[in-house]
C-alpha cells in the first residue's frame, strides 16, 4: 500500500502528498492501517486519504522522540541546531509555492493573498528562532565570600505539541521553533481536518538534517491521538492551540504527570473606537481584524464598540470598506484576485451561520452579508456579515462565532468602553483607535488582554510575545518569552570553602 499520492490543485499543477505518519524520519503506516480523508473547503471534494493516528501510534512516536533526546539531541549544540533551524527555513522559502497551494487547497486560503504570506511567517519563524539556539544561557548569582549560584536553562526533553486547522503551518512553526532550538524533542499533532501541508513539511525536515525522531508528526483526532498526546507519562511538555473547552480538558489530562502546559485558546477581541479617532484607518483595520483568514483567527477583533459621535460614520466608511475589498472578492483560492475564500469545514459553516440567525433573533441590525454567495454553488462560502445596534448582553457579543461575523454597538464613555470591552471571559487582543496618545496608553493598561493594539487590529510579529488571559490560555508563544516556555530552570549552589 502507497504511502503517498498524486494531486491535482485547481491551478493544474500536481505534487506528491505524503499520507502517511512522520515517525523517525520516515513515512510509516498506522498502526491500526485506518485512513481519513481531507476535503477541500472550496470543492467539497475529497483531496488526499491519510493515515490516521491512535494511542498506539503515539506510544510509537514519543518512544522515537525520546530515544533520539537521549542518544543524540541532548549533545547537539545550540549552534547546529541553529543551522538546522536555518536550513529548514531556507528550505520553505525554496519551496513557498508549493507549500502555499497544499496550504490553499487543504484550507481554503486564497492563496496569493493569505497562503503564501503564512509560509513566508512560518520560514521567518524558523530562522528568528534558529538564531536563539545557541544563546540560551544562565545566570551567576553571588552569595558571599564563600558560595554562588548559578542557573541552567534545560530543555524539558519530549514535547507534545497540538496545532489547528486555522494556520496549520503558521501555528506548527510558532511552536516547533522555539522547542527544537531550546533542544527538545518533538511529537506534533496536526488538526485532522488540514493534515496535508505539515506531512509535506516532513521532507524538508528530514532534508534540512533533522536526525530520526527529533521532529515527529502524526495525522489524528483529538478524542484519541490529542488525549493520549496529552496525558503520555513519556512526555514532559504539551502545547496547544484551539478552543477553549479543548484546551480546559488538556489541561486535566497533563495534570497525570504534572506536565507544563501552553494554551492558546479562544477569544472575542474587542475593537474600541472613540471619537477623536481617524475613522477611515479604523474602518480599514476594523475590517482587517474580522474578515482576514475568512475570519478564522483567535484574536480576530469580532467585537466593534464605537463611541456616539463617531457611530453612524463610522458605520458607513466600514460597511463600504468590507463590501468592496472583501465581499466582491470572494471565491476560488487559486484566483489571484480572491482575498476571502471559504470556512474551513461543513459543521464550521453551519455553526456560523446558526449563529447569523441568532443574531437577528436577538434584535442585532443585520448591515451586510449574513448569507451564501449566489454566485458560488459549491463550498463553505459565507459572505462577510456585519450586525449593528447590538446591546452587549448578546449572544453574537459574547460568544466566540470563529467566522466572518462581526457585532457592532455603541457606547457613551471611556468607563462604558472598557466595561464592555472587558465584559467576556476571553482575554486574547483588544484594540483601542485614538489620537489622544495618553488616552490610548491608559486604556491599553485598563484592558485585561495578553495583547493590546493601538490604532491597528491583529498585529503580530515573530519578535513579540503572543498569548491571552483569562480563558485565553497559559503563556506566550513568539519572541523571547516563547523560547523560555520550552526551557526550566535549575539552579547549582556552589561551595568553595564554608564549613559547618
Amino acid at each position: 500500500m502507497s504511502l503517498s499520492v498524486q494531486v491535482k490543485l485547481p491551478d493544474g499543477s500536481t505534487y506528491t502528498q505524503p499520507t502517511g505518519l512522520f515517525i523517525n524520519n520516515e513515512f510509516v503506516k498506522s498502526i491500526k492501517g485506518e485512513k481519513f480523508e481531507s476535503i477541500c473547503p472550496a470543492t467539497e471534494e475529497p483531496i488526499a486519504a491519510v493515515y490516521r493516528a491512535y494511542e498506539e501510534d503515539v506510544d510509537v512516536a514519543v518512544k522515537a522522540a525520546r530515544e533520539a533526546y537521549n542518544t543524540v539531541w541532548k549533545e547537539t549544540g545550540g549552534v547546529q541546531r541553529g543551522k538546522l533551524l536555518f536550513k529548514l527555513a531556507e528550505l520553505m522559502e525554496k519551496h513557498a509555492d508549493e507549500l502555499a497551494g497544499i496550504e490553499a487547497h487543504d484550507s481554503g486560503k486564497p492563496k496569493a493573498t493569505n497562503a503564501i504570506f503564512d509560509v513566508e511567517e512560518s520560514a521567518n519563524c524558523m530562522r528568528y528562532f534558529g538564531g536563539w539556539a545557541d544563546k540560551v544561557t544562565g545566570k551567576s548569582i553571588p552569595l558571599g565570600k564563600d558560595k554562588f549560584a548559578y542557573t541552567l536553562h534545560e530543555p524539558y526533553g519530549v514535547c507534545g505539541q497540538i496545532i489547528p486547522w486555522n494556520y496549520p503551518l503558521a501555528m506548527a512553526a510558532w511552536k516547533l521553533g522555539p522547542a527544537l532550538a531550546a533542544g527538545n524533542c518533538v511529537v506534533l499533532k496536526t488538526s485532522e481536518i488540514t493534515p496535508l501541508s505539515m506531512l509535506w513539511l516532513a521532507n524538508l525536515i528530514k532534508e534540512a538534517g533533522f536526525p530520526p525522531g527529533v521532529v515527529n508528526i502524526l495525522s489524528g483526532f483529538g478524542k484519541d491521538a490529542g488525549a493520549r498526546l496529552a496525558s503520555h507519562e513519556g512526555v514532559d511538555k504539551i502545547a496547544f492551540t484551539g478552543s477553549t473547552a479543548t484546551g480546559q480538558v488538556i489541561q486535566q489530562l497533563a495534570s497525570k504527570n504534572m506536565k507544563a502546559v501552553t494554551l492558546e485558546c479562544g477569544g472575542k477581541s474587542a475593537l474600541v473606537i472613540f471619537d477623536d479617532a481617524d475613522l477611515d484607518q479604523a474602518a480599514k483595520w476594523a475590517a482587517i481584524g474580522i474578515m482576514s483568514n475568512q475570519g478564522q483567527i483567535c484574536t480576530a477583533t469580532s467585537r466593534i464598540y464605537i463611541q456616539d459621535g463617531a457611530y453612524d460614520k463610522f458605520l458607513q466608511a466600514f460597511k463600504a470598506h468590507v463590501e468592496e475589498e472583501y465581499t466582491s472578492k470572494q471565491g476560488c483560492p487559486f484566483n489571484d484576485t480572491h482575498v476571502v475564500g471559504p470556512q474551513i469545514s461543513q459543521p464550521q459553516y453551519e455553526k456560523i451561520l446558526s449563529y447569523i440567525e441568532i443574531g437577528k433573533k436577538e434584535g442585532a441590525k443585520l448591515l451586510s452579508g449574513g448569507k451564501t454567495p449566489a454566485s458560488l454553488t459549491k463550498g463553505y462560502f459565507i459572505e462577510p456579515t456585519i450586525f449593528a445596534d447590538i446591546s452587549p448582553d448578546m449572544r453574537i457579543a459574547n460568544e466566540e462565532i470563529f467566522g466572518p461575523v462581526v457585532a457592532c454597538g455603541r457606547f457613551k464613555t471611556y468607563e462604558e468602553g472598557l466595561k464592555y470591552a472587558n465584559q467576556t471571559q476571553y482575554g486574547l487582543g483588544s484594540a483601542v483607535f485614538t489620537q489622544d496618545i495618553a488616552k490610548a496608553h491608559r486604556f491599553a493598561s485598563d484592558l485585561e488582554a495578553g495583547m493590546v493594539w493601538i490604532n491597528s487590529s491583529n498585529d503580530s510579529d515573530i519578535h513579540v510575545p503572543f498569548g491571552g488571559v483569562k480563558m485565553s490560555g497559559v503563556g506566550r508563544e513568539l519572541g523571547e518569552y516563547g523560547l523560555t516556555i520550552y526551557t526550566q530552570a535549575k539552579a547549582v549552589h556552589v561551595n568553595m570553602g564554608s564549613k559547618l
